[in-house]
């Protein structure tokens, strides 16, 4: 059974899409649709922005988006998905893949979580780290005993799980973390807390938009970052997708998921090949492949 997987903000690029645009019609009418939608030629900054100008979120999230979504749409006349999953940002990609969400409904969703969690970022200034070479448990442990809001984000793979929260507790969390025996705890250049509470106000705008944004019953299964399990109810879909902003990120669960369902090939669809290391990492002997320009 094939999985396509989808990148989430992290994995852009200087020229993205560009070969895509010069090359294919389908993708070269995606893209200027994208501008019309977001009201701003946003393949100027993919095509010849620096890599700084690509970091801003409002540019950031619908660039990865656009770019594995079009990525989706040229490979979807040679393969179907048996199943999709994103992280992150990419599950709103692997919702498009899948049919759930149409590709217009879809981006602007991911222009209004953008903006939502820019100025949920602003409101209060948070954090995230990367901790390396610790049982999740007791990453887990720590952070529960740490003052203030530090929680887990992001489950990448065995020994690398990703922590967010209010920085003074993300540096006391880092601290205790290398005392308790980390390999590494090591504070990342974001701009805010995701995936914590300190995403509630960018949870209650997204939820607005979600509930008058029709999703679709899917053609296969998303393994949803929120549950790590195959959901294909549209109503569920929504829920988790509003929930995703302040929980954390299983993509290690939901790996193994996929493959206890029968997942024998993952292809990765956007720029870069992140998920291909994580899977490989979560399972050796996993296949992997990539669909990139």
């Amino acid at each position: 059974m094939n999985a396509h997987i989808f990148p989430g903000q992290g994995s852009q690029f200087p020229g993205m899409g560009l070969d895509l645009y010069q090359q294919s019609e389908t993708a070269k009418k995606l893209f200027e649709q994208a501008n019309e939608i977001l009201g701003f030629r946003i393949t100027d900054v993919m095509f010849e922005g620096t890599a700084e100008q690509l970091k801003e979120t409002n540019v950031t999230q619908p660039a990865i988006f656009i770019h594995s979504v079009i990525l989706s749409k040229i490979l979807s006349h040679q393969a179907k998905p048996d199943m999709v999953a994103g992280h992150s940002l990419g599950e709103f990609s692997a919702l498009v893949a899948n049919q759930t969400l149409a590709f217009e409904d879809a981006l602007r969703l991911v222009a209004i979580r953008a903006t939502a969690m820019q100025k949920a970022c602003e409101k209060i200034q948070g954090t995230m780290a990367a901790v390396l070479g610790m049982e999740d448990a007791l990453v887990e442990k720590i952070c529960a005993e740490t003052e203030g809001v530090v929680v887990a984000a992001n489950y990448n793979c065995p020994g690398q799980l990703v922590i967010s929260g209010e920085v003074e507790a993300i540096n006391r969390a880092c601290e205790a973390l290398k005392a308790a025996g980390a390999k590494r705890a090591l504070v990342l250049p974001v701009g805010g807390a995701f995936h914590s509470p300190l995403m509630a106000p960018a949870r209650e705008e997204l939820a607005a938009a979600i509930e008058v944004t029709q999703f679709k019953k899917p053609l296969c299964p998303v393994y949803q970052n929120v549950t790590a399990t195959a959901v294909i109810q549209p109503d569920e879909i929504k829920k988790n997708l509003i929930l995703q902003l302040t929980a954390p990120v299983r993509w290690s669960q939901s790996v193994q998921q996929m493959i206890a369902d029968g997942a024998s090939l993952f292809t990765e669809i956007g720029p870069g090949n992140v998920l291909q290391g994580l899977v490989k990492k979560i399972d050796r002997e996993a296949q992997t492949a990539s669909v990139a320009f």
